[in-house]
């Protein structure tokens, strides 16, 4: 692989203009840099900001099984289009990702693709039943650091706790779908006025911050790692601000839609809106950012969740929840937290990149940008303005609640190891 100089970017947004020469996947130095040679190769980055890669924690990239959707492939172009060099692929796929054969199937994919790294995800429960502990000693064995049967709540309390204890043997990360079944069971939307004036079956926050509060007291009893999936409510936001202050090892993350949207956006019905958890109100969507400024919220995962056009083109009650979210993350954030002051560029940074990486236990992302590091990072123009349109997108699927939105922000180009696997808005030959 040649040298690559990266010409006039600015680490952080901080700073003059500099030039970034980067060797053997590894940044070589910093500074004013002349071309190494006739083998050089140069990105102009005049106006960029230059940051560690993204890392997302929380991805569905739905192979196997659901490969009409989304193939590991198609999600690995979207994650490097949107600035990510490590993803975590969720592991309700179809067959479930409950031992190691499946595991390590997605991670060779991964590996095959080589667009980012992909990392599985494995469940915490034989075909997230939530009814028997899955292979976690194998799976840990076959390189899987975070467990989850996000979808489903592992909502037995002795389940979780188990799930706890193997975790800390193992050294990896229980991540929770924090969700009481028993008082969702056909929920369509936020309990409050909303849902009841369109005839929606409400999804309580208490379903949600019960369990999360439940999960701590377990975390803190076996002191085991607690991370809590896609926060969307101003209690459980409390609540993990009530846990970290106790000496609970918990961490949290929110999406970019519940960091933007509103329960208000379900008056039309379409079932684009319809994620789970749901959007919530306008004080939780405050709230969620004020605690993801202030550290109570760890970092931002998109929770991209691809679903063909008969999943999502149909009736309220009977359409899937999800929304595609790897190619917009970034300008979310910077409409939500960065434009109106909540978040520098280092905080970007923290949220995207270190804090997520440093949650799976990655040594080689969210690293800092600087001399001897790895060399995965991520180039933003901040002042490019775009237009959402799900049918550009890498992704198969097209369901963006983001549709017609302008937002703020472009990632210019992505490098994985030195190696450049997005720019300009499309995935080198």
């Amino acid at each position: 692989m040649n040298p690559l100089i990266l010409r006039g970017v600015r680490p952080y947004g901080e700073g003059d203009p500099t030039d970034v020469l980067i060797r053997d996947g590894v940044i070589a130095g910093i500074g004013s840099i002349e071309d190494t040679g006739a083998d050089t190769d140069t990105v102009d980055g005049r106006g960029a900001i230059l940051l560690p890669g993204f890392v997302d924690l929380h991805t569905h990239l739905r192979e196997p099984g659901r490969e009409d959707t989304e193939t590991i492939a198609s999600g690995s172009a979207a994650a490097a289009l949107g600035g990510y060099t490590a993803v975590f692929a969720m592991a309700n796929t179809d067959p479930v990702a409950d031992n190691a054969v499946i595991v390590e199937h997605v991670a060779r994919r991964g590996r095959e693709v080589g667009l980012v790294d992909v990392h599985p995800v494995g469940a915490v429960t034989v075909g997230l039943k939530g009814e028997k502990l899955a292979e976690l000693g194998t799976m840990a064995k076959a390189g899987v650091r975070v467990f989850s049967d996000d979808g489903h709540c592992v909502h037995d309390p002795l389940i979780m706790r188990r799930a706890l204890e193997y975790s800390k043997a193992l050294d990896v990360v229980v991540a929770q779908h924090a969700e009481e079944p028993r008082l969702t069971t056909g929920a369509q939307a936020h309990e409050g006025e909303r849902a009841a004036r369109l005839g929606l079956q409400g999804w309580p926050a208490a379903a949600e911050e019960a369990v999360v509060a439940r999960d701590c007291l377990l975390a803190k009893q076996v002191n085991a790692r607690l991370h809590v999936c896609h926060v969307s409510t101003a209690g459980t936001a409390d609540v993990l601000a009530w846990a970290k202050a106790r000496g609970t090892d918990v961490s949290a993350e929110v999406t970019p839609h519940h960091l933007l949207l509103t329960d208000d956006r379900l008056e039309t019905y379409d079932p684009v809106n319809k994620v789970n958890p749901p959007l919530r109100t306008a004080r939780d969507v405050e709230e969620l950012r004020r605690a993801l400024a202030d550290g109570v919220i760890d970092c931002v995962a998109t929770d991209h969740a691809p679903h063909a056009v008969q999943d999502k083109d149909c009736e309220w009650s009977a359409a899937r929840p999800g929304m595609l979210g790897l190619q917009t993350a970034l300008s979310i954030v910077i409409r939500t937290m960065v434009e109106p002051g909540l978040l520098t560029w280092r905080g970007v940074a923290r949220v995207m990149s270190e804090r997520p990486a440093e949650i799976a236990g990655l040594p080689d992302h969210g690293r800092p940008v600087a001399v001897g590091e790895p060399a995965n990072l991520t180039l933003v123009d901040p002042d490019s303005r775009w237009t959402v349109r799900g049918a550009d997108f890498a992704s198969i699927a097209a369901n963006t609640p983001f549709e017609g939105m302008e937002l703020p922000g472009r990632v210019v180009a992505t490098l994985l190891r030195g190696r450049v696997t997005a720019t300009s808005g499309r995935i080198p030959a």
